[in-house]
């Protein structure tokens, strides 16, 4: 069983449009709503792959009652915490069919100090029967960066491995309390050193530093360029061939996923991560692959890593 944990979750609504302009009336192709957030995708995504999971989430208003729905609807257990003030957030995406991808995520409720002690608990409580529990994306107003630090404790203490998806403060705070794993982009990799990353050899090193600060494994998306794993086994480089991008909300969430469960460790969960990721961009909006939707074919998994190639988009 696979537990998330998404402090600031959202309802996802995607327009698939022919061409966004500006200051025009468009009309949408097609319109979809998703339970969204990222630790939400990794449910969705878990749950398409026949695994049981649980999503711990604060839930707010309308929105938030929705959202519960939509997960029962997607075979999902939810352990919603009700929030006082606010509701939960909607995020907007505008696709368009060469891939381009316009997002506008709404801020969500601010949390009070109890509500923040509360999710604590109930992560801590749930942990107990998890094999992972995955703590993905931003933090909502009112959840200071040492929050996810105190998860990570938390859930160990219960016994779990931890993912923990983040980044910025949220990230460097939670390195001193060893997360099984993390999955920072390259952005957040560069961020996290403090430095830029131009080739895939700078990739390997950034890495190696978070673990060195106390990650067990990193698990690092190089986007089109493919992704890095550097864990005890070893180091490893993957890329997924894709046909088309339809849309990228979601890919990394649903490559979360697809390593963890596969293990969470080695060379056959990076294949896993890939297979998932790529199949993930090919489909409409947030929406999370089957395991029809995988071609594992198209993925190639080497310990012989490219050091010297250059990203496609290099981080500043």
């Amino acid at each position: 069983m696979i537990l998330t944990v998404t402090p600031n979750p959202s309802l996802d609504r995607t327009y698939e449009i022919p061409r966004l302009e500006r200051g025009a009336v468009l009309r949408a192709a097609t319109d979809r709503v998703d339970p969204g957030g990222k630790g939400v995708n990794v449910s969705r995504a878990v749950a398409a792959a026949g695994h049981r999971t649980v999503a711990v989430l604060p839930v707010g208003g309308p929105e938030g009652e929705l959202l519960l729905r939509l997960l029962t609807d997607h075979g999902i257990e939810s352990a919603g915490l009700p929030v006082r003030s606010g509701s939960t957030r909607v995020n907007i995406s505008v696709a368009e069919p060469d891939g381009t991808l316009t997002k506008v995520n709404a801020p969500g409720p601010e949390l009070t100090p109890d509500e923040a002690e509360s999710l604590l608990a109930t992560v801590e409580t749930r942990s107990a029967g998890a094999d992972w529990t995955a703590c993905c994306g931003s933090l909502p107003r009112g959840l200071a960066p040492e929050w996810y630090g105190e998860l990570v404790s938390r859930a160990h203490t219960a016994g779990a491995r931890i993912a923990l998806d983040t980044s910025g403060p949220a990230l460097t705070a939670a390195l001193r309390m060893r997360p099984d794993v993390v999955k920072p982009n390259a952005e957040e990799l560069a961020q996290a050193t403090g430095r830029p990353l131009t080739t895939v050899g700078d990739v390997v090193e950034a890495a190696r530093e978070l673990r060195a600060a106390g990650a067990r494994a990193v698990l690092a998306s190089l986007g089109a360029d493919g992704q890095l794993l550097v864990d005890d086994s070893g180091t490893y480089f993957g890329t997924a061939r894709v046909a088309a991008v339809r849309s990228n909300v979601g890919a990394g969430d649903a490559s979360l996923a697809g390593f963890l469960t596969a293990g969470g460790f080695g060379p056959a969960a990076l294949a896993s991560a890939l297979a998932h990721g790529a199949a993930a961009v090919q489909l409409p909006g947030s929406a999370m692959p089957a395991p029809s939707d995988l071609d594992p074919t198209a993925v190639t998994v080497t310990s012989e890593i490219p050091l010297s190639r250059p990203l496609t988009e290099p981080t500043t």
